[in-house]
């Protein structure tokens, strides 16, 4: 009865959300309740079930989602990404600019809202696009999907990264050093294939395009869409800053300059996984290296970078911005803990335990494989990457144990299944097709089957390295 009662919570969750448009907050919380009731917990059980797991994982995330939040909307200030993708197109000439923009963007700047991401590429890419030959825009438009929402669900401090690294308990630097090799060559591996199938003959100018100038895309004014549209329901997408109008500042900074807060917290955090993993102790290297103290420089100095070049009121509207995005990030990540606490207390772990593990005849790969499709289902029914990979980190961090398995390996088999299909039923979806002017049959080829194939590429990759570690 357990699984039984675990599948309709799921689903009832899953119904919530994408027929009744419920709020994913509301949804996950009945769920919540619903099956902590029907597995014999009690109200007090169940409600108190709920409020541990939503402590436990703001203790573990909560944090490194703030600091990151925080650093991406000063970063976003600043015009940190605009500069970067600017700076490839003139060094690298159009035929590359899609392998560069993707690895960028998967690498370096996860910490930004992928919405955000979104708004300041897409000009950028229709507008080389015209030198890239036929199927330029396509081009571009694959190299942006692989890019941004790779990088979303892989590399830290991505969001989802973040998530689901703390409801399994990986340990942040662990998953810096895997998501740096998963990430970009997921990305580059995708927009390879992509342009492969794009010679083939699989676009259509006339009816994936539409017919529209580039200025009516560029985002001189007005609002970016809010952090709830990122991935289709929750706000929950990249560690970043939310767009706001654009705004002039006082001085030019370089792009190296405007880069360091995202990359120095990187080498902090990399070099005390790598010192840990050979062995060294040292309470200073251990301290430097810690998550939280990283992304804090990060955050002091693009504190310090956003107040030497923006005005008082701007500098105080990007931290405001921060501020007012971080609560409902931090409450989806929250209850997703929630609901793997609930589950956690039903006994599921030791009927589900026996099934997942190798001493039940499953082997790793197979393990691997139903993760990936969890999340694949859970984010084609939702249509939001964020509560799918939270949602299938939940449901299987309580039978973490009784898996053969890394948890490391468990986490990226989850980010790849929930990257699996952005549809219709995200807002990102029609955010792309606007912004990359592309018809709804255009969008469905450059960004869901994109995702698709970044999905099960990375599902190779991973299958892999469970096979190396």
């Amino acid at each position: 009865m357990v699984v039984l009662h675990t599948t309709i919570a799921i689903l009832a969750v899953v119904l919530l959300i994408l027929v009744t448009r419920v709020d994913p907050v509301i949804a996950l919380v009945i769920g919540s309740i619903y099956l902590g009731l029907t597995a014999g917990l009690g109200f007090d059980g169940t409600m108190k079930a709920i409020a541990e797991g939503f402590g436990e994982i703001m203790a573990e995330v909560g944090l490194l989602i703030g600091f990151g939040v925080l650093l991406g909307s000063l970063l976003f200030s600043v015009g940190a990404l605009q500069k970067l993708v600017e700076k490839l197109l003139k060094a690298l000439g159009p035929r590359r600019l899609p392998y560069a923009l993707a690895t960028a963007l998967s690498a370096i700047f996860p910490s930004i809202y992928v919405d955000v991401q979104l708004v300041l590429a897409a000009p950028l890419a229709r507008s080389a696009a015209p030198r890239m030959g036929r199927n330029g825009l396509a081009m571009m438009g694959g190299a942006l999907t692989a890019g941004i929402l790779v990088g979303y669900v892989f590399v830290v401090p991505g969001l989802g990264t973040v998530a689901i690294a703390g409801l399994l308990d990986v340990p942040l630097g662990t998953m810096l050093i895997y998501g740096f090799v998963i990430g970009p060559i997921t990305a580059l591996l995708t927009v390879f294939l992509w342009g492969r199938l794009l010679k083939r003959g699989f676009w259509n100018t006339a009816k994936d395009e539409t017919e529209r100038d580039s200025d009516e895309l560029e985002p001189t004014g007005g609002s970016a869409p809010s952090p709830r549209d990122q991935d289709g329901q929750d706000g929950a997408s990249g560690s970043g800053g939310v767009a706001t109008e654009r705004e002039t500042v006082r001085t030019t900074v370089p792009l190296t300059i405007s880069l360091l807060p995202i990359v120095v917290p990187l080498l902090l955090i990399a070099t005390g996984a790598i010192t840990e993993a050979a062995g060294v102790e040292s309470s200073v290297l251990a301290f430097l290296g810690d998550p939280v103290f990283a992304l804090f420089v990060g955050l002091l100095g693009a504190y310090v970078l956003a107040k030497r070049t923006l005005g008082r009121d701007q500098l105080g509207e990007a931290m405001s911005k921060g501020f007012n995005a971080t609560g409902q990030i931090l409450l989806i990540t929250g209850i997703g803990g929630s609901l793997g606490a609930v589950i956690g207390e039903t006994g599921l772990d030791k009927v589900l335990g026996g099934f997942f593990s190798a001493d039940a005849g499953v082997p790793t790969l197979v393990t691997i494989l139903l993760a990936w499709v969890v999340a694949a289902v859970l984010h084609l029914a939702i249509g939001s990457i964020s509560v799918a990979a939270i949602t299938a980190a939940g449901i299987l961090a309580p039978i973490m144990g009784g898996l053969d398995i890394p948890a490391e390996v468990l986490a990226l088999a989850i980010g790849s299944g929930a990257l699996f299909a952005l549809q219709v039923n995200s807002n990102f979806f029609w955010m792309f097709q606007t912004l990359l002017g592309v018809t709804t049959r255009g969008a469905l080829k450059a960004l869901t089957f994109v995702t698709a194939l970044a999905s099960v590429v990375s599902l190779v990759l991973v299958s892999v390295v469970s096979v190396v570690v």
